[in-house]
């Protein structure tokens, strides 16, 4: 059996807040600040991969 990919997104800003989405099935509002060396942070809660979009690509 194995798990499902954690979800990526690309954002805009370097500062987001990832809740989970799915309503009530998510997880308390989290922000989260991207470093700007590394160009993606990891939500702490559901794994959640959030890239800047100037590091679209350039992030395995």
């Amino acid at each position: 059996m194995t798990t499902p990919a954690p979800e990526t997104r690309i954002v805009d800003d370097w500062r987001v807040a990832c809740d989970g989405g799915e309503g009530a099935l998510g997880h308390p509002r989290v922000w989260l600040q991207i470093p700007h060396e590394h160009g993606w942070v990891e939500c702490p809660y559901c794994d959640a991969k959030l890239i800047h979009k100037d590091f679209e690509g350039k992030v395995a």
